[in-house]
Formats: structure tokens, C-alpha cells, sequence
């Protein structure tokens, strides 16, 4: 937030009467959030200033405020490898276990307080590895964190990471690496097992050997104020390596049946749910994901609104939980052997950081 020197800055402004210097000194303002990653709050304040110098008649010094925030846009190569947003998600908006909310809420405090952990010599957690099904939540926490932090996420696209040319992959994550150290952010890397693979795997290349052994060097040298977000489905095709380097390991699970019956309340809470039969509900949403059960939610609420019905009905939701069903793929068997395989990797990193 605004230094000490600007908040008096703008009290004197404001009891003198300097209208001109009270403007500049929120541009001021704006342009200190920008350089601490806080992109969309200054772009807020710069639109309050420049609609009060409308109304001003007192010219305002000019603050390159616009400059500072560009910082934030990817520029030339980094525009091919990084997609920015900036989430409204906040932790509150999600439904997750008790266990799970406690690590993410940790990794919350610890950054919000990272000023006197620094002081004594700590870093806060800011290196995490999320791991579980799809749809479970992953991608909505690291929207969560950024949202909660008010800070710009990252998305790193693979797409245009991921090269067939050799040595350009490892040119690339550096360009990733270089600019989380330079702008803070929430830093996603989606689908982390096409980087993040096994180099003892037999159908491994050497250029894959070389890119995680790359990713795992940037890891150890990364000193940033950045948060660095790794998420898979695919824990079990994880290197061994990778999981010392994180800070936390947050597993996610498919939903139980408590779960779910919050999760649809919450998303129906405008809608009239008052003769549902909240256990067959929960029975046909059996082995769905969290984004499998908010879109029947918003299925059955577009029937409710279609159709002039008085409620949703018990039928409603069912029926569009089992299409929800019907139009997953086959289900991935893979995943409590990917547990097993994360716990085993994790096992030499006994006395590391970790599950809060």
C-alpha cells in the first residue's frame, strides 16, 4: 500500500488546499502499486485521478504512471509465453475441505506478513504444487491467491514454452523466470507434467532431460517475490526432484457428498431449491468434480428459468448431473497411484518445508 511519506503527503495536500498536489501524489500513488505488482488496483486509481483532474482546474505534474503498469503486460517475446489477468476469485468463493482451506489460508498469511518473516531471515511460502483430478480446484486457487493477494496472474502458455528446437525450451523458461523476478505475480504453470516429467522415464529424449533439469536450476536460484504455481492431474509422472523444490505439495480430491450438497447450495442460492431431495441429489453427483457439479448447477438453473418452473426441481439437477457423468471421458484409474507415486517421491524430502 501507499509509503508512510505519500499518506502524509496527501494529508497536507488536502489541508492546504493544494488540489494539484494532492493529484500527483496519487499518481504517485498508483505508480508505487504498480511496482509492486499490484497492476489492476493501480489502473483503479489512476482512473479516480483522472477523473477528478477533469473536474480540476489546477494542472496535475505528470507521473508516468501508464508506463509503470505496462509493466505488467507481457512485452515482445513474453507475449507469446505468458497470459495475464488479473482474477476477482477470492478464497471465499470456493468450497474446499477444512484440511485443504488451512494450507491455502497459510500460504495466505505467510504473504501478507512477509515483511516480518524477512526481517528475521524467513522466506514466505511462495512455491507450490498443486496436485489432483481435474476439475478439482487447482486452476481456482492459484485465480483465489492472486485475487486474495491482489496481484496479476500469470498464466505461462506451454504452447508457446514448449519448442521442438533444441536448447530453445530452456531460453524460454529463463525469459519466464527472469520476468516473475522482475514483476510480482502469481506464476501458473497448467498442465506442469509436459515440463515436469520423469528423466528416468524410457521414452524420455534428452532435450526433456534438459528442460526439467533447466526448470529445476531456475527453481533453486529463484529469490522472487513471485508466487510459483505448478498443477497437474498426473502426480505419478512427476519427477522425483521436483517435489523438494516446493514449498507446499496441496493435493486435491474429488468432492464428497458433504461437499457437493454445499457446493450446489452455494451455487443456488438465488434459486428457489426448497423440495429438492438433497440425497438422490448427492448419489447421482457420485465421482464428479467440482466444475462437473457447478455446471449441472448452472444447467438445471437455465431449465428453472426456460421452462417458467416454480423451483429446481430434484429432477432438474439429476438430470443434468448425469449428463455431466455421461459426457466425461473414461475415468482416470491413474489417480490413487499417482498418490502413492507423490508420496514416494516426497519421502526423501522428510525434513523439508512442507504440509501445514
Amino acid at each position: 500500500m501507499a509509503t508512510a511519506r505519500q499518506i502524509k503527503a496527501l494529508l497536507e495536500s488536502y489541508a492546504e488546499g493544494d488540489e494539484s498536489r494532492f493529484l500527483t501524489v496519487a499518481m504517485q500513488v498508483a505508480a508505487h502499486e504498480a511496482r509492486a505488482g499490484h497492476g489492476q488496483l493501480a489502473l483503479e486509481l489512476k482512473e479516480l485521478v483522472d477523473k477528478a483532474r477533469l473536474r480540476s482546474s489546477q494542472p496535475v505534474r505528470p507521473i508516468e504512471v501508464e508506463q509503470v503498469v505496462q509493466l505488467h503486460k507481457p512485452q515482445g517475446e513474453l507475449a507469446s509465453l505468458l497470459q495475464l489477468s488479473y482474477p476477482k476469485t477470492r478464497l471465499s468463493d470456493m468450497v474446499l475441505a477444512p484440511a485443504l482451506r488451512n494450507q491455502v489460508e497459510r500460504v495466505l498469511i505467510e504473504q501478507h506478513q512477509q515483511g516480518k518473516l524477512r526481517e528475521r531471515g524467513l522466506a514466505p511460502r511462495h512455491k507450490l504444487l498443486l496436485v489432483g483430478p481435474p476439475g478439482s480446484g487447482k486452476t481456482m486457487t492459484a485465480n483465489a491467491l492472486a485475487g486474495e493477494l491482489g496481484l496479476a496472474l500469470f498464466t505461462i502458455k506451454l504452447d508457446g514454452v514448449i519448442t521442438r528446437f533444441l536448447g530453445e525450451t530452456s531460453a524460454k523458461l529463463r525469459l519466464v523466470f527472469e520476468a516473475l523476478a522482475r514483476t510480482r505475480g502469481v506464476y501458473l504453470f497448467d498442465e506442469f507434467d509436459a515440463i515436469g516429467g520423469q528423466r528416468a522415464a524410457t521414452n524420455d529424449i534428452g532435450e526433456a532431460r534438459r528442460i526439467l533439469n533447466s526448470f529445476l536450476q531456475f527453481m533453486d536460484e529463484d529469490a522472487s517475490e513471485s508466487l510459483i504455481i505448478a498443477a497437474t492431474n498426473h502426480a505419478e509422472l512427476l519427477d522425483r526432484a521436483l517435489f523438494r523444490r516446493f514449498d507446499d505439495v496441496i493435493e486435491y480430491d474429488l468432492p464428497s457428498r458433504k461437499m457437493i450438497e454445499k457446493t450446489m447450495r452455494a451455487r443456488l442460492a438465488s434459486f428457489p431449491t426448497g423440495g429438492v431431495n438433497w440425497s438422490l441429489v448427492n448419489r447421482a453427483a457420485d465421482g464428479l468434480s467440482y466444475a462437473d457439479v457447478s455446471r449441472a448447477c448452472e444447467e438445471a438453473a437455465k431449465e428453472f428459468v426456460l421452462t417458467d418452473s416454480t423451483e429446481v426441481s430434484t429432477e432438474m439437477l439429476v438430470g443434468a448431473l448425469h449428463a455431466r457423468g455421461a459426457s466425461k471421458p473414461a475415468s482416470d484409474g491413474k489417480l490413487k497411484d499417482g498418490r502413492k507415486a507423490k508420496r514416494a517421491a516426497q519421502a526423501p524430502a522428510s525434513g523439508r518445508r512442507g504440509r501445514s
